[in-house]
């Protein structure tokens, strides 16, 4: 297992980010945070951490500087910016593209709340990079058109008590271009706290990247 801290240039920004890699890598996951989060999560980082014991590379970026987050700590605009969260993916996608490390293998964007819409705006810019994304608690309603242009199969995970997110879940999916699946967590509220919730979310995040994973051996 390798572990570094990387800095990936995003159009002028430069962003800190946590890639490890497992021996053997079949791919590696792009976390993208949701609001007010970063790449210090205890969720993220405990689905990282098993989906890194199924041979897959991880990479838990900020997507805001640290001038940035302290701004948006104080007026809560950034975190709401889709767009540019979604570029700043995208340069993200486009870093793992060079990496000697990484640049052949497959990509999974992994979207937590907001990041999920930013993940899917990033699959739209980047359909040949993206194998597939995964949506946990996530806002993919905030991803506008850009849901029309995802190609890529597209999971979405949210708990059976997150009621308002779970509504927004199966609107949005209604506009998913490509294959996508939901799938709910029962009992589970909006971080999965719950006892075995995050474990059922980052085992069928898991199954579903071997099973997309299959036909590249």
């Amino acid at each position: 297992m390798t572990s570094r801290t990387v800095r990936v240039p995003a159009d002028g920004a430069l962003l800190t980010g946590d890639l490890v890699m497992p021996p053997g890598a079949r791919a590696v996951v792009l976390f993208a945070h949701g609001s007010g989060s970063s790449r210090h999560s205890p969720r993220n980082r405990m689905v990282a951490e098993r989906l890194r014991e199924a041979a897959l590379g991880t990479l838990l970026v900020d997507l805001l500087t640290e001038e940035e987050d302290a701004r948006d700590r104080v007026t809560a605009e950034l975190r709401f910016d889709i767009g540019l969260l979604g570029e700043r993916l995208a340069a993200a996608l486009d870093w793992l593209g060079r990496e000697e490390t990484t640049r052949d293998l497959p990509v999974v964007l992994f979207g937590a709340s907001t990041g999920a819409a930013a993940a899917l705006v990033a699959a739209a810019q980047r359909p040949e990079r993206v194998l597939t994304v995964v949506s946990r608690g996530g806002r993919p309603d905030l991803a506008g058109d850009a849901l029309k242009a995802v190609t890529a199969p597209v999971l979405l995970l949210v708990g059976g008590r997150d009621t308002e997110v779970l509504r927004l879940n199966e609107a949005a999916a209604r506009d998913l271009a490509g294959p996508h699946t939901l799938h709910v967590v029962p009992g589970a509220t909006h971080l999965f706290e719950e006892p075995g919730a995050l474990e059922e979310v980052a085992d069928t995040a898991r199954r579903w990247c071997a099973d997309h994973l299959a036909p590249h051996g």
